[in-house]
């Protein structure tokens, strides 16, 4: 193995600072090697809820010091939490499951880190956003907006902004409001397809694939987070009444090896025209 090869490849120093974690969204095989060394070196790990996060930390024997730190107390935590970093010490983020701070806690301590010049390092992983993503098959300019607001007004105002939005959307929406969401989703999605990820990762995993306007609503609330993809927008061709000279040449090529069904057959599905048009001008060329 050359020189070159082995410092690519030498593990990294872990530094002091505060380190973005991300866990698995539902199978806890789904964890890096990496994050597993630095989560066992870290002098703190703060999640969201001791409870969850204990049984992934005994799956990898891993024995830091853990912290509960979610939306109701990590305003109050942040000064004790900065103290531990001033101190050089190397500290943890993870959330329940996926990516900490994507629609989780955690802004409030990176912008403090950023404000005091604290070192942040990402250790990326699973994540539902990208996991509902790459399996959608829409168009991979995406926006991800998280959870939608409670108030039907609100609803009805962001959905308003993003039905102009050409691209696919993500959304995270809880078991109790995807039916409500639904038929806003109806009404402002108009003719777009849709992916309902379920319980991704787990031994129960769904995906609902249908067009948003055919979609039934849920008989009984579904179990288990929900990560929404709306699709782009499609964009039909406008369809030509009228035969272009190149289309003209092309179709008179084409009668030399093929039948006029054929030809009419192809080039009305390639240049988004009425079959019968390019058929006519078909038999006249034969004529």
């Amino acid at each position: 193995m050359s020189s070159l090869f082995k410092k690519e490849f030498k593990a990294q120093d872990i530094k002091s600072g505060l380190y973005i974690v991300s866990t698995p969204i539902g199978n806890l095989e789904d964890i890096t090697i990496r994050a597993i060394n630095i989560l066992k070196k870290s002098n703190y790990i703060l999640c969201e809820d001791t409870r969850v996060s204990s049984t992934l930390l005994r799956k990898y024997n891993i024995n830091s010091n853990l912290i509960s730190n979610h939306k109701f107390n990590e305003k109050n935590n942040l000064e004790r939490f900065m103290n531990y970093l001033k101190k050089d010490l190397i500290v943890s983020m993870i959330s329940d499951a996926g990516t900490p701070v994507i629609s989780d806690p955690g802004q409030l301590l990176i912008k403090e880190c950023i404000k005091n010049k604290i070192k942040i390092f990402p250790i990326p992983g699973p994540s539902a956003v990208t996991s509902a993503m790459s399996i959608s098959g829409f168009n991979d300019k995406y926006l991800f907006f998280g959870f939608l607001p409670n108030s039907e007004g609100q609803i009805e105002k962001e959905l308003e902004k993003l039905r102009q939005f050409p691209y696919t959307i993500i959304f995270f929406i809880s078991p109790q409001k995807i039916n409500k969401v639904l038929k806003y989703f109806k009404r402002f999605f108009h003719n777009r397809n849709i992916l309902i990820a379920r319980e991704m990762t787990k031994i129960y995993e769904e995906y609902i694939r249908e067009n948003i306007e055919t979609l039934k609503l849920f008989d009984n609330k579904p179990k288990g987070e929900l990560t929404v993809v709306v699709s782009n927008i499609f964009e039909s061709k406008k369809k030509l009444k009228v035969l272009s000279q190149s289309i003209k040449k092309e179709i008179i090529n084409m009668l030399k090896r093929y039948s006029s069904k054929d030809v009419a057959s192809f080039m009305s599905r390639k240049e988004d025209i009425s079959k019968k048009i390019v058929y006519d001008y078909c038999l006249k060329q034969k004529k």
